[in-house]
C-alpha cells in the first residue's frame, strides 16, 4: 500500500479512470492521489504559427478538464503541467515524494519497440514503484 500515488492521465485516452480506480485500491488510509496531465505544447515550426494566447488557452482547457474529471473524488488532486510527458511524470514524482505511479499503457506498436513508449520511459527512470495498466 502507498501514501502518495501519481496517476498520469492523457485526456484523449480512456485509461485514466481505470488508473484512478486502481490507485484508490492501492492507497493507504489517509493517503493522497495526484492526477497528472502533461500538456505538450506544439513544437518546431508549428509553434512559430501559433500565438502564445492560443497555446495558453489550450493549456487552460486541459487544466479545467482535469479538474472536472476528479471533482467527485475527495482523495484526488489534479495537476496540469507543461512539458514532455515521460520527463515531466518522473520530475513530478521526484518533486512530490510519490511512492507509486499508476500509469496506463496501450498495446505497443512497431514505433514503441524502436523508441519506447511513455510508460516504458517511466518504468526505466521512476524513483518509485510503477504499476502499469494495459488497455
Amino acid at each position: 500500500m502507498y501514501d502518495k500515488i501519481l496517476v498520469p492521465m492523457a485526456l484523449n485516452h480512456g485509461i485514466g479512470a481505470s488508473g484512478l480506480q486502481v490507485a484508490e485500491k492501492l492507497l493507504n488510509q489517509g493517503g493522497t492521489i495526484l492526477a497528472l496531465h502533461v500538456y505538450e505544447a506544439p513544437q518546431g515550426s508549428v509553434s512559430a504559427y501559433l500565438e502564445e494566447g492560443v497555446v495558453q488557452a489550450a493549456f487552460d482547457r486541459a487544466s479545467a478538464e482535469m479538474n472536472a474529471r476528479i471533482q467527485e473524488m475527495p482523495n484526488v488532486t489534479a495537476l496540469t503541467v507543461k512539458g514532455h510527458s515521460g520527463r515531466s511524470i518522473i520530475d513530478v514524482a521526484k518533486d512530490r515524494g510519490v511512492d507509486c505511479i499508476v500509469i496506463g499503457s496501450h498495446k505497443p506498436g512497431l514505433i514503441d519497440y524502436l523508441l519506447g513508449s511513455t510508460a516504458a520511459r517511466v518504468v526505466r527512470h521512476a524513483p518509485c514503484a510503477v504499476h502499469v495498466l494495459r488497455t
